[in-house]
């Protein structure tokens, strides 16, 4: 049996309305949900703040960047604040340029506009927009690699300096030294260089004038012709931290191929160590720096050799004999015994008058 309300609605040709919305209402029910959840990814303080750098540009999301550059080159002659008396008006359009030049910003770089647009797409990620806002942000306008080159090259500058400084103060030191002083004045009087013959008239110089250069004349054959090892060497530009760093694969490569060497020949052939080996052992055995080992004296590596000290064993017999003989000296030290002395009655720290 038909409907009577059916039958009576198709005759009048009335549309028959069927269960759920239409669908204009779901096309607008999609739009308020999408300026919703663009509204939520507005964040205050990020990018355009609560608007939408698109809309304060008036172009769309697909815009190249020519329609961005002039739609901003518009709005920018149309809000530039000299255009404008002080005032309200005057203000009003100085806060409209800032914010034109904020959208400009952020959608003329690609990479700040994608984090933008995703901003848009994503409003819940909050952490996410932030972190990416303020490392772009706060990211150093400067590159980095220049920074770094600069900062080594100027601890390089510096290093060298303070190295020449260092090492013209320990050069005049030896001077004084008698062993090199001793040594630099007969190399000057083989060569000539201090028996020049007195000269008279109005060429004669003082006798601090000639003193001062035969003082220059020492250095300088200090310097140059005597062999000066350990931490008064001469400093070397391929030290410094520049070269170090350009230099570092050579050297690992160097140190590598050293070390595969050093396991091939001493302990899977079995060879003996030779002078140069025998040293480096005894220095690793003691512990001292290159500089520091080079600057002994030749009869004591000898003696170290005479020891057989590269053998781990007979190192430890010596360390444990200069142990003892340290102790000695120092039983034996006067001051060593008032020191003791004072550690036992006063302490280090304990108030007290006594002088000594």
């Amino acid at each position: 049996m038909a409907d009577p309300g059916k039958a009576e609605g198709a005759q009048r040709g009335v549309p028959l309305l069927l269960p759920g919305p239409p669908m204009s209402l779901l096309l607008v029910g999609l739009g308020l949900l999408m300026l919703a959840g663009q509204a939520a990814a507005l964040i205050e303080g990020l990018y355009c703040g609560r608007q939408v750098c698109y809309d304060v540009l008036g172009v769309s999301r697909d815009a190249s960047k020519a329609d961005i550059a002039r739609a901003y080159r518009q709005l920018a002659r149309k809000y530039h604040p000299d255009r404008y008396r002080p005032g309200e008006q005057s203000e009003e359009a100085s806060e409209k340029f800032i914010l034109v030049a904020t959208a400009y910003e952020t959608l003329k770089d690609e990479d700040t506009r994608k984090d933008y647009d995703y901003m848009l797409d994503h409003p819940e990620e909050h952490y996410r927009h932030y972190y990416h806002y303020y490392s772009r942000r706060l990211a150093p306008k400067v590159d980095v690699r220049l920074v770094v080159l600069v900062t080594v090259c100027a601890i390089s500058l510096f290093q060298f300096y303070s190295w020449w400084s260092s090492y013209n103060d320990a050069i005049n030191y030896l001077a004084t030294v008698p062993k090199y002083r001793i040594q630099a004045a007969e190399i000057a009087r083989q060569q000539g260089l201090l028996n020049k013959a007195k000269e008279k008239g109005k060429s004669r110089r003082s006798k601090e004038e000639i003193r001062q250069e035969e003082e220059e004349i020492i250095k300088d054959i200090i310097k140059n012709k005597i062999d000066i090892k350990g931490g008064y060497q001469k400093p070397q530009i391929y030290d410094i931290l520049f070269f170090q760093i350009i230099l570092f694969p050579y050297y690992l490569f160097k140190y590598i191929s050293w070390y595969v060497w050093w396991i091939y020949t001493f302990n899977i052939k079995r060879e003996e160590y030779g002078e140069t080996e025998k040293l480096y052992l005894i220095r690793k055995n003691m512990k001292m720096s290159e500089a520091q080992f080079d600057s002994l004296e030749d009869h004591r590596k000898e003696k170290f050799l005479e020891q057989q000290l590269w053998i781990r064993e007979n190192f430890e017999v010596y360390r444990q004999e200069q142990e003892e003989e340290m102790k000695q000296k120092l039983a034996s030290d006067p001051r060593w015994k008032r020191y003791r002395r004072w550690m036992k009655n006063e302490g280090p720290g304990r108030l007290t008058f006594v002088d000594d």
